[in-house]
C-alpha cells in the first residue's frame, strides 16, 4: 500500500503570520486553489483510491479540487487533523487549526463521508495537543485502518505537523520543521 501525504494549498491563515494564525476557519487563497488544481493534474486518482481528509476547511477545499469528478472514497477523519510539531505541552490549539464539526462538514461537503467509530473526544479535541504516547497509539490505529481498506493508494490531505508526525513513525527517524512540506507539497510513503 502506498500513502501519499499532501499538504493543503495555501490558506488565508498564512498570509500575515503570526497575526493571521488567529483567523478562525480559514479557507484557501486564490493561490491555494491554483495549487490544488495543479495537484489534480499531478495525480491520476481513480475509483479504487481513497482520499482521507482533515476536518478543516482548507484541507476539505483542497481535497474537493483534488478529487473533483472522481468517484473515489472521500473520508473525513480527525486522525489526520492539525498536529503541533514538535509537540509542546504548553502550546494551545490556534484558532486557524480548529476542526469543523461533522454536522457542518456534511452540510457543506455532502460528497464526503465522516469516518465512523471514533470517539467524540477525537472530534472535539483532535490530535493537535496529544502527547507523543497518545499520538503513537492513534497513528497505529490509523495506519492499520489504512491497510485494512485494501486500496492501492490512499491520499492523506492534511497539515505540515501532522504529516511530519506520521512520517516520523513510519520511517523510524527524527524529523524537524525543516522537513515540512510546502503548500500543496506531497510525499509518497510505502507502508
Amino acid at each position: 500500500m502506498e500513502l501519499i501525504f499532501i499538504r493543503h494549498g495555501q490558506g488565508e491563515h498564512t498570509l500575515n503570520s503570526p497575526d493571521s494564525l488567529q483567523i478562525q476557519d480559514p479557507a484557501l487563497t486564490k493561490e491555494g486553489v491554483f495549487q490544488a488544481q495543479s495537484l489534480q493534474s499531478q495525480f491520476n486518482l481513480n475509483e479504487r483510491d481513497i482520499v482521507v481528509i482533515s476536518p478543516v476547511r482548507r484541507t476539505l477545499e483542497t481535497a474537493s479540487i483534488l478529487a473533483k469528478d472522481i468517484n473515489c472514497g472521500k473520508i473525513v477523519s480527525p486522525l489526520v487533523s492539525p498536529r503541533m510539531f514538535p509537540q509542546n505541552p504548553e502550546w494551545k490549539t490556534l484558532p486557524c487549526d480548529r476542526m469543523l464539526n461533522p454536522k457542518l462538514i456534511r452540510e457543506q461537503f455532502p460528497r464526503f463521508t465522516i469516518q465512523e467509530g471514533l470517539s467524540e473526544e477525537l472530534w472535539t479535541s483532535g490530535i493537535n495537543t496529544m502527547t507523543e504516547q497518545e499520538f503513537n497509539l492513534v497513528a497505529e490505529t490509523f495506519l492499520k485502518w489504512c491497510k485494512s481498506q485494501g486500496a492501492e493508494h490512499i491520499y492523506v490531505v492534511s497539515h505540515d505537523g501532522t504529516i511530519n508526525s506520521y512520517r516520523q513513525i513510519m520511517r523510524g527517524e527524527k524529523l524537524t520543521r525543516k522537513d515540512f512540506l510546502k503548500d500543496a507539497g506531497w510525499i509518497k510513503q510505502s507502508y
